[in-house]
């Protein structure tokens, strides 16, 4: 079957072409009886408009584009299934963009997204990156939104977690549980991973326990082998040492969910020889041996968030920009070497 168009509709109708296109657009123009004939038959005959054709001609695509590091990580996923069941039901289509870590990367994805004629960007940024003076020069024609890695200095709405928050509540959760020498294990030049390192040092200065700057260990995400070797060593040396540390805590989803294993190999028993607690969004984390301890973060809620923060600067320019930072959840499994039950909070 053919595709039925405004012409044909008209013909069957026995009215014009503009009255057709009129009524689709709901006009004022068209009286209410005619609107319905002309709905009813488009309906009944699956008509279906052109919507590029008149996006462009009103200078719009209805399309977003989302550049993000790398879309294996579930709690990108998660973002990402925010960002587009929202976009899908306000009508808008989603050009998702992988940066894989790397700055010259980024860049090719922003100017790519811009010679497709998007209609504004979503970005989950480098930390370190030449690129935000880019985005700053769009700004006046772009609408852009940064989202997770949030911590840049260029003027937008900004949407994440609580990442200071996240960290603080990991280290106290072992402080509390009586861990004393808790190691800490970052991604190396992410954003976040400063964050988190502000709150595992805020939590320690609050139960007065003295930072030592050796307990933390900055990996490189991009080399997965270096990183898994640099873990193992890392754990290891330390475990061996005077005073062995009792509680690491992962710094990213990678680390946290390769580390279990990189322990097991290594006959580094959890949680006897040590606790570990991880930021995470797996899904797998309780089917882990042990199940995970996790800080959850609200990645589907980013998403959501971060699409009407888009939304808003396409409807009505403005440069009243919020940052905002959703909080984090605990879950307690046994990598944590203990029960919620058995907990006295």
């Amino acid at each position: 079957m053919s595709k039925v168009t405004i012409r044909d509709i008209a013909k069957a109708l026995s009215v014009s072409v503009s009255t057709v296109s009129k009524a689709l657009s709901d006009s004022y123009e068209i009286s209410a009886a005619t609107k319905k004939k002309i709905i009813e038959y488009a309906e009944k005959h699956n008509y279906h408009p052109n919507r590029l054709a008149k996006n462009l001609k009103f200078g719009k695509t209805n399309t977003i584009g989302v550049i993000v590091c790398d879309i294996s990580n579930t709690f990108i996923s998660q973002v990402l299934d925010g960002i587009q069941s929202n976009f899908m039901d306000k009508g808008f289509d989603t050009l998702i963009m992988q940066s894989h870590h790397d700055e010259t990367t980024e860049r090719q994805c922003i100017e790519s997204l811009i010679n497709k004629g998007v209609d504004g960007i979503l970005i989950s940024p480098l930390t370190e990156t030449s690129n935000f003076d880019l985005l700053n020069k769009l700004q006046p024609n772009y609408p852009i939104v940064l989202f997770d890695r949030i911590q840049s200095s260029l003027n937008t709405h900004k949407v994440g977690a609580n990442n200071v928050g996240g960290s603080f509540k990991a280290t106290q959760h072992l402080l509390r549980i009586g861990k004393k020498n808790i190691l800490i294990i970052l991604a190396d030049k992410l954003g976040v991973s400063d964050l988190r390192l502000e709150g595992y040092k805020n939590a320690l200065k609050q139960y007065n326990i003295p930072y030592i700057e050796e307990n933390v260990l900055f990996v490189d995400l991009k080399n997965i082998n270096q990183h898994d070797e640099k873990i193992k060593e890392f754990i290891s040396e330390k475990l061996k040492s005077k005073n062995p540390p009792d509680a690491v805590i992962c710094g990213s989803e990678t680390i946290s969910t390769r580390s279990l294993g990189i322990f097991m190999e290594a006959g580094i028993k959890v949680p006897k020889d040590i606790a570990v607690l991880g930021f995470a969004n797996t899904t797998f984390a309780f089917s882990l041996n042990p199940p995970l301890s996790t800080i959850v973060q609200p990645a589907y809620e980013i998403g959501k968030i971060a699409t009407e923060k888009m939304i808003e600067l396409l409807n009505k320019p403005t440069k009243d920009y919020k940052t905002i930072e959703l909080e984090t959840q605990l879950v307690i499994r046994k990598s944590c070497g203990y029960f919620p039950e058995n907990f006295n909070s």
